[in-house]
């Protein structure tokens, strides 16, 4: 799952449909990592990733979602629900990964990797809730982490200058 790199492309990642994707597939584009929840007050925020997704993904740009049960059990369903969920509710068409742990013993290994190196408010690495976004340049770096409550379209400056 982790090669000894410093850098985010040394990752794997199970995507929704089962297939395995290395993360290595996105080097050079700018990436915004995001953990997901279908039942979350902060679930309308996958409208606003679709957004993005459709105005910068001609310019290099990918949002990865990772769906994630661990707060207040917002992700329940199986890989076949949060598919069908995401694409009827909110259109989205950006790649989706299989559900995993951002936090704890079984933290999938991205995540651990992310919240080592941009550690939260206080320098807390706990990812504290669902839409907690990573932002990484086209050379791999964690450039910023962005809280639930920060709204997708006000990334989009930072977007900008990454591309």
């Amino acid at each position: 799952m982790n090669s000894t790199t410093d850098s985010i492309y040394g990752f794997t990642a199970e995507r929704l449909d089962g297939t395995t994707v290395s993360l290595d597939t996105y080097r050079g584009k700018v990436l915004l990592i995001v953990n997901t929840a279908s039942e979350c007050g902060f679930t309308p925020q996958y409208r606003g990733l679709q957004e993005l997704y459709t105005l910068y993904a001609g310019r290099g740009f990918e949002v990865l979602g990772f769906p994630c049960n661990q707060f207040g059990k917002q992700e329940p369903g199986d890989a076949a629900q949060i598919s069908s969920f995401c694409e009827s509710n909110y259109g989205v068409t950006f790649p989706m990964f299989a559900k995993i742990d951002v936090n704890g013993p079984n933290a999938h290994p991205l995540f651990k990797y992310l919240t080592e190196k941009e550690p939260g408010v206080l320098g807390l690495e706990a990812i504290k809730w669902n839409f907690t976004k990573f932002l990484i340049d086209r050379n791999g770096n964690i450039v910023k982490r962005y809280a639930p409550i920060t709204k997708p379209e006000s990334i989009a400056d930072d977007i900008e200058k990454l591309l």
